[in-house]
């Protein structure tokens, strides 16, 4: 058996048609959805990162601001700027690229941010909010998780899920968001004992632990569907997941590639985010 690949570039695309059809309606009524990046540094792969939501907001009919700072940027002069874009009416999202130079608190800045406006999912009361099960709006990759697992067909409720990883920008989040689709959720780290003979125990297995094909066809349960979270340069310079694809493919139901899988759905899920920030505050939802 080989595994159906899931292409977080088709899902990602379908997911814009219906983005770019409502903020275009949202326009037409002089309420144009408004997103603000905050870009301090000249760190290559934000750099990047940030061209690319830039470019996002164009296609889908977003207002855009890229506001692109200095290293040097005291951490004072960073929060009078989120200051000022909390309290400015057409700007729905913020977004700080992370990571932020060392002199500055990450956690100082994020708690800066509107909770309304916190597209990327961070705030402490929108990450209470997604513990508790109450409304927020979600991180955006573990969102996009969900969303492809979802695309499959693989009904989420009974089914047993594993994580392996325990950060707080994936691993914990898609945990909650697991339960709350009613999976029974095992998570695994660095120091778990017998993580294969858990994983292989997963009907979903999600995997976002920064280790280069660390997961191989023996982790698998046959028939899994199987989302590789992870991003690794290797020593050629070719891009690689965590999972070992060419194996895992040959064991489990359906797979996602890297590149081309869980990548595209992050900056769509944000669009999506500062969609429904724009609705919200507009009393529109």
């Amino acid at each position: 058996m080989t595994a159906a690949i899931i292409s977080g570039k088709q899902v990602s695309d379908e997911i814009r048609i219906d983005i770019a059809r409502e903020v275009a309606l949202l326009s037409e009524r002089g309420a144009q959805p408004g997103l603000a990046v905050v870009l301090v540094g000249e760190d290559p792969a934000s750099q990047v990162y940030v061209r690319n939501k830039e470019k996002s907001c164009v296609n889908l009919g977003f207002y855009s601001e890229v506001h692109r700072l200095s290293a040097s940027t005291s951490q004072e002069e960073l929060l009078a700027m989120i200051d000022d874009l909390n309290s400015r009416n057409e700007i729905d999202g913020i977004l700080v690229q992370l990571p932020l130079p060392k002199h500055i608190d990450e956690k100082a800045v994020i708690n800066a941010i509107a909770v309304e406006k916190d597209v990327d999912g961070f705030h402490p009361v929108n990450v209470g909010n997604l513990v508790i099960g109450d409304d927020s709006l979600l991180p955006c990759t573990p969102a996009g998780v969900i969303e492809l697992i979802k695309r499959t067909g693989t009904g989420l409720s009974g089914k047993h899920a594993v994580v392996i990883g325990r950060s707080n920008i994936v691993g914990k989040p898609v945990s909650l968001l697991l339960q709350r689709e009613n999976a029974t959720v095992t998570m695994c780290h660095s120091r778990t004992a017998n993580m294969a003979e858990l994983c292989l125990q997963a009907d979903i297995l999600v995997v976002a632990i920064g280790r280069a094909n660390f997961i191989d066809a023996s982790f698998v349960k046959p028939g899994a569907v199987v989302i590789d979270v992870g991003m690794n340069r290797l020593d050629n310079g070719k891009l690689a997941g965590d999972v070992d694809y060419e194996s895992a493919k040959e064991v489990a139901g359906y797979i996602t590639p890297v590149p081309g899988g869980v990548g595209p759905m992050t900056i769509t899920m944000l669009m999506s985010n500062t969609l429904i920030a724009a609705k919200r505050r507009r009393g529109l939802e």
